[in-house]
């Protein structure tokens, strides 16, 4: 129920890892290692274009690992943790003693490379085309989901998102201006100027108006709502779509999920900057 829409402060996910991942040792023969992701319970295969020996990091850690000429099928150790790093080495046969290749086994969580395929030679005008193929269909699934994706964005922040969200029932968004008692600019330069609050079917939301008469900008980096027991209510997230310079006015957005008997009386709400510059609002409630 974030008022304006889209962006909120989040912790960026972790990144995605490759279904299919090609290394072509010929094209860049100097490279010290190069990563591969594994995760806990879930099968990694390596297939190589010429027979090959590997040497396995802690080998006896691992849940399985099946081994042939050309191929090796792996399953990482059960307790493997995500950034953890375990050295792969290949040594083609016939090659000498001191050639072998490092690869990098890399800990994700619940997400891992199926398939690599590792070529000591140059690659096969079929194998090229093979991964042609297989780049214009994963191209075609992205674009599908980024149409999928404006299709929502277009209808964020409108009235039949929020009912279709079940954020808003049949008593609407209950809103009413807050009537804050604060004393003057807190030790950040931060003073109270105005602010709104909002209760929906699934949360409660407050946009505060804070002016900063200190020396540096202020952007929200943390915050807390806590009732009269002291008891904090937990998943906030926030909104701020200008830092606030000295000398200027701009609002904060924050939201709490909250059930309907949640975020009663007057909680106190703190916000903080990552320089730890703090303003504290008593008694705020809510609809």
């Amino acid at each position: 129920m974030l008022l304006r829409g889209e962006p909120v402060l989040e912790l960026p996910a972790q990144a995605a890892c490759d279904d299919v991942q090609r290394i072509e040792l010929a094209l860049a023969p100097t490279v010290v290692s190069r990563e591969i992701c594994v995760s806990p319970g879930l099968m990694t295969s390596l297939r190589f274009d010429a027979p090959a020996m590997v040497d396995l990091q802690d080998e006896v850690r691992f849940e399985e690992v099946v081994r042939d000429r050309r191929l090796l099928t792996l399953m990482p150790p059960p307790d493997m943790v995500a950034g953890e790093r375990l050295r792969l080495t290949v040594r083609f046969e016939g090659a000498p003693s001191s050639s072998g290749i490092t690869l990098m086994l890399v800990g994700h969580s619940g997400q891992a490379t199926h398939q690599v395929e590792v070529y000591r030679d140059e690659r096969t005008r079929e194998s090229l085309q093979q991964e042609l193929f297989q780049e214009r269909a994963r191209t075609a699934k992205l674009r599908e989901a980024l149409a999928r994706a404006q299709a929502l964005l277009e209808q964020s922040g409108e009235l039949r998102s929020l009912i279709a969200s079940r954020k808003m029932g049949p008593d609407g968004i209950q809103a009413q201006r807050l009537q804050l008692k604060v004393p003057g600019p807190s030790e950040g330069g931060l003073s109270w100027v105005s602010g709104v609050s909002y209760r929906g079917e699934k949360g409660v939301a407050a946009e505060v108006f804070l002016s900063n008469s200190g020396s540096e900008p202020w952007r929200v980096a943390g915050g807390s709502l806590m009732d009269a027991r002291g008891v904090e209510l937990k998943g906030m997230k926030f909104r701020q779509d200008e830092v606030i310079t000295p000398g200027q006015i701009n609002p904060v957005i924050v939201e709490v999920d909250a059930a309907h008997e949640q975020a009663r009386g007057e909680l106190t709400l703190t916000l903080w900057d990552e320089a730890g510059r703090t303003i504290t609002l008593p008694k705020v409630t809510f609809p």
